[in-house]
């Protein structure tokens, strides 16, 4: 067996299949691509799906990548595993081999049977070596074919295991591609098995025979009736784990002792103070030596969650991201480290991954500064979750008095959840109170909570593209140069999903041209709309946009003036006036990334846009809202390269390494990239990835105006903005504003919006100074009319009783009025009540030498229940509301028969 370090395995997977004719495609997005349906890559497949299920086409049909995936969240939510086992992983790296209708089984497993044993790559010991295949299940025959392509590579028949649909069968989800598996598994020794076994047999599931590979065959499709018919082109999916495969390669039994972490736990070691030899030396593994562990392998995660475009968050994938940071500083802090460190660790995993992901090496900084902001926050987070258990503990104290007393397990899990405490925290907190902890409810908590997590995240469960579209040409696409083409012939119909041969005038659906000038929808920039005409000229169909249901293939959305029948030829014409201000604010797009970043930071990512002929909008990543000065700047930057006129320059068919390496291109959040793209240049200022329409040069736009500017979510903000004729309908509303103004206001000797906010200001000043004098006027009277009753004190048991209607008082102003009238009658109760706005209020004064008799709380709970309302408060003083201003003087009426109850 060759001793490979990580990297080099790596390599040497990637450099096997090259040898065998696959094309080495560089990692996706850790963000899936245009699939809400994951929360995140977590298979070396997605990047590949649409091409699995028909909808894209690429220029090669074997492939092979080094996927960095993630689960945690979803359907993978275990968490709390990793750091504690051998092999459980946020982040891990999937390395694998891909046909698109291909290769099949055959050379599948020559190719993996190659790698695993030859001495020329792995060099495996093929007596270490089992194979698992699919022994047919639920209608589906085993599959022999695979048993024997094993076989004829010299496996024996004794290391060939049949296993059942729960191991060895694949679906990409409830309906769509799906077929048999087969598994190369790898025996690590006794010394590997969790449960001290000595002498188990393949396949006991203790820990000894850990699967290496997996070699998925897609050859059946299943429809939503659950039935199975077989692909016209069978392909293959394998995924091998980097960090299983490295640990066999490097002799240890676990990931975390290969040299793809070993660096981390010794950089964390040093951040959190620990003696990383003691830890290794113990004959056990310790608590301690599992949070260095859970701190590397949760640094790996966030930082290319984050580099990738993941922000902390409150839900979603942000909100995951979120917990794992989150976990890692917590295990920090059981080491002993309570300042801001995860973010050190960013450079260590930067340090170590560079390699095999350069673009760590622009982005670590960035990582790095938004993880000690998390840091930050959450040890604030952390000091209010204490302070909420110490409040949740004091009731439970005060009812001890030698009782037993328990925590409720769904109590602490909102802390743990909400606050991030954690649980071992909670336990030893409560059982140094003497607090029986509920973990029976904590752990019913944690699985509701996952179980939502499950049903929020439902996998990919994308429907295979209808064959009406699988099976047709790309459509030739004309109108980067041209709004208009002639003679183009109709290659498909659809409508309500199934394929006609034509459309009746006032039917609805989708034509499929040979070759159009219409743009569909793609890279935030709606489609075209337009119409067709016949070879008379006259209007057969209205176009109301396009669509591509299959990578290249373009669908245009009509409805039928008259028939349109397959093959006829038609003109295709797009409505020039709506494509023409699309293109202005497309490119008005890249000016205003580009210039978000010049002013605010190269931090600034796209987050997502929409381009269409009305407005623009842009979200970006940023971590604070845009001061309006920034705003300013960003917008003259913008259009000082509108007025300079600079040429707009496209470069078709680039290589993407050219593109991003030479032409320093920026790639786009959410986009996915063939090999050859397609790249707009704007002079100096913007060069970017883009397949959109755009204008010649920037001087077409004639001017950019940013409309606002707010937040989208946590770490994303969103500009929405106007160009062209937009811009110029917003500045004609500006001065129709302006004229409103100067008739409001007069001369206007500064610019109207300052003006307007000058005698607003001075407006609000004047109305506080009347409501202020309207107020005191108010209280005066009230308080005349108050002391004028005093003489109407009425007695209730021995007990003074004043009751007194004050309308239009504010509660303030009541409890001031209260605090007078007891003073004035020395001992006794006051109950005022007030109308305002339709609402009741109601206040009970109380003096001090009377409420061992008579509590305020209980005469007001009596009063309020006759006006609709409830109320509380202290003995000496209470407040209420109600909704009956009709009953409010029978109310008050009544107080002096509540006080004589109360009291008697």
């Amino acid at each position: 067996m060759r001793r490979l370090s990580g990297s080099e395995t790596r390599e040497t997977f990637l450099r096997f299949f090259e040898s065998k004719g696959h094309r080495r495609v560089h990692s996706s997005s850790l963000v899936p691509a245009n699939d809400p349906t994951l929360l995140f890559t977590n298979a070396g497949m997605n990047q590949f799906k649409d091409v699995f299920l028909g909808i894209e086409k690429r220029d090669y049909s074997r492939a092979t990548t080094s996927q960095k995936c993630v689960r945690a969240g979803g359907k993978h939510n275990d968490l709390e595993n990793v750091g504690f086992t051998r092999r459980h992983h946020t982040f891990f790296e999937m390395l694998g081999n891909f046909s698109f209708g291909d290769y099949f089984k055959k050379d599948a497993v020559a190719y993996a049977w190659e790698l695993v044993t030859s001495e020329e790559w792995f060099g495996l010991l093929k007596d270490r070596l089992y194979c698992t295949i699919f022994k047919g299940e639920q209608g589906v025959p085993k599959d022999e074919e695979a048993e024997r392509h094993w076989r004829d590579q010299g496996v024996p028949q004794e290391r060939i295991f049949a296993m059942g649909m729960k191991d060895n069968f694949w679906a990409m989800g409830d309906t769509g591609p799906c077929g048999p598996c087969s598994e190369i598994h790898y025996d690590m020794g006794a010394e590997a098995s969790d449960e001290g076994h000595s002498d188990c047999k393949f396949p006991c599931d203790c820990g000894r025979y850990v699967e290496i590979w997996n070699l998925v065959f897609m050859q059946f499709d299943r429809n939503s009736q659950g039935e199975l018919t077989p692909l016209p082109k069978p392909s293959i999916d394998t995924g091998m784990g980097l960090e299983r495969v490295s640990a066999v390669l490097q002799g240890v039994l676990s990931n975390y002792d290969t040299d793809l972490f070993t660096p981390l736990t010794k950089r964390a070691a040093e951040l959190t103070g620990t003696d990383l030899k003691k830890e290794l030396a113990a004959e056990k593994s310790t608590r301690s030596a599992a949070s260095l562990r859970v701190i590397a392998d949760h640094a790996r995660a966030c930082t290319f969650l984050i580099s990738d475009g993941v922000l902390p968050a409150n839900e979603g994938r942000g909100y995951v991201l979120r917990k794992i940071l989150r976990r890692g500083i917590r295990h920090g802090r059981l080491l002993g480290q309570t300042k801001p460190f995860m973010h050190e660790m960013v450079h260590a995993v930067r340090d170590l991954m560079k390699d095999a992901y350069p673009e760590l090496i622009e982005s670590s900084k960035r990582v790095a500064e938004v993880i000690l902001a998390e840091e930050k926050r959450f040890a604030n987070t952390l000091d209010l979750g204490l302070r909420k258990l110490e409040e949740d503990f004091e009731p439970l104290l005060a009812r001890k008095n030698g009782n037993t007393i328990r925590y409720g397990g769904e109590q602490a899990f909102k802390l743990y959840d909400t606050f991030g405490l954690p649980l071992d925290f909670m336990v030893d907190a409560a059982r140094d109170q003497g607090i029986e902890f509920d973990q029976g409810g904590f752990d019913r908590a944690m699985q509701e909570q996952r179980e939502r997590a499950r049903a929020s995240w439902k996998g990919g469960a994308k429907q295979t593209a209808s064959p009406i579209y699988r099976d047709l040409h790309k459509t030739i696409f004309e109108g980067y140069k041209q709004t208009s083409s002639s003679d183009c012939e109709v290659l498909a119909i659809v409508k309500d999903g199934h394929g006609v041969p034509e459309l009746k005038p006032g039917e609805e659906g989708e034509v499929v041209l040979d070759h159009t000038p219409f743009y569909a929808d793609s890279g935030g920039q709606i489609g075209d709309i337009g119409v067709f005409r016949d070879n008379s000229g006259n209007v057969i169909a209205d176009v109301n946009g396009c669509v591509m249901p299959v990578q290249g293939v373009r669908a245009h959305k009509v409805k039928a003036r008259q028939p349109i029948h397959l093959g006829e030829k038609v003109e295709a014409v797009v409505h020039a006036d709506v494509r023409e201000a699309t293109k202005r604010n497309h490119t008005g797009t890249h000016l205003l990334h580009a210039a978000l970043r010049d002013t605010l930071g190269k931090h600034v990512k796209q987050a997502g846009s929409l381009v269409a002929p009305g407005h623009l909008r842009f979200d970006f990543s940023h971590f604070t809202s845009v001061a309006d000065e920034e705003l300013q700047d960003i917008e003259d930057l913008m259009n000082r390269e509108v007025l300079r006129n600079t040429r707009v320059e496209t470069f078709e068919d680039v290589p993407l390494d050219v593109a991003i390496n030479e032409f320093k291109a920026m790639a786009l959040f959410g986009e996915k990239y063939g090999e050859r793209v397609r790249v707009v240049k704007i002079g100096d200022f913007s060069t970017e990835l883009c397949g959109g329409t755009h204008t010649l040069a920037t001087g077409e736009i004639g001017l950019l105006k940013i409309l606002r500017e707010g937040s989208v979510s946590s770490g994303v903000r969103r500009v929405e903005a106007v160009s062209g004729e937009g811009a110029l309908h917003h500045f004609r509303k500006d001065h129709q504003l302006e004229h409103v103004v100067s008739s409001f206001i007069g001369r206007i000797d500064e610019s109207p919006a300052q003006a307007l906010k000058t005698e607003l200001e001075r407006k609000d000043e004047e109305i506080r100074r009347l409501r202020k004098e309207l107020e005191q006027v108010r209280m005066k009277s009230a308080s005349s009319a108050v002391s004028s009753a005093a003489d109407q004190v009425q007695e209730a048991n021995g007990i003074k009783v004043l009751a007194q209607r004050v309308d239009n008082l504010e509660r303030n102003q009541m409890r001031t009025l209260v605090d007078n009238m007891r003073n004035k009658i020395g001992s006794g109760v006051v109950v005022l009540g007030s109308v305002q706005d339709g609402k009741v209020a109601l206040i009970v004064g109380v003096t001090k030498d009377l409420t061992g008799r008579v509590q305020a709380g209980k005469i007001i709970s009596e009063v309020a229940k006759k006006v609709g309302g409830k109320g509380g408060g202290r003995p000496d003083l209470a407040e209420a509301g109600g909704s009956e201003p009709g009953a409010l003087d029978s109310a008050l009426k009544s107080s002096v028969d509540v006080v004589r109850a109360l009291a008697s």
